[in-house]
């Protein structure tokens, strides 16, 4: 994970994830959501456990597949949390 001058969320832009249709197939890995909002994998797990993120579905093999609602509600937490601090 990468951190920078300006602390974990001031890299996170929302110009970067670009209009995330509720009804889209598309389906992102943790790698790729990670790359996205530059947080750890670890992150994503533990907003999933604490309930922040409803549970991703699975794919055959039981890895994480995050939806377009999922990444709603990381881009949310990620707002959330840069006005707090």
């Amino acid at each position: 994970m990468n951190r920078r001058k300006g602390g974990l969320f001031s890299l996170f832009d929302p110009r970067r994830v670009t209009s995330v249709d509720n009804n889209s197939k598309k389906r992102y890995k943790t790698v790729e959501v990670c790359k996205l909002f530059d947080v750890s994998r670890a992150t994503l797990f533990r907003w999933e456990r604490e309930g922040l993120i409803s549970g991703p579905p699975r794919d055959w093999r039981n890895w994480r597949v995050y939806t377009p609602r999922n990444i709603k509600e990381i881009k949310r937490i990620i707002r959330a949390r840069t006005t707090v601090a």
